[in-house]
């Protein structure tokens, strides 16, 4: 178990030193293939900002209307008691 960690430790320090920066934004990495193979890697750029954009709100208007409404009624008669 301990010769695993030590070879992991190894594997990951040695792997460190297989990138190297060679401009803004590029990086230099060897890959670990027979032998070496370098190849170069470009890291993608971001760009924030705004915009400024004109929104056309329509106009709502409310037409008031008076008008005559039904409004239905229950009536209720109790049943005449017989005794």
């Amino acid at each position: 178990m301990r010769k695993l960690i030590a070879f992991v430790a190894i594997a990951a320090a040695s792997s460190v030193p297989a990138c190297k920066k060679t401009g803004p934004g590029e990086y230099e990495v060897q890959k670990p293939v027979i032998g070496t193979q370098t190849e170069t890697v470009t890291t993608p750029t971001i760009s924030v900002g705004t915009e400024t954009t004109r929104v056309e709100v329509p106009k709502v208007t409310v037409k008031r209307d008076t008008a005559a409404m039904q409004i239905p009624t229950v009536r209720v008669n109790p049943a005449k008691k017989k005794y």
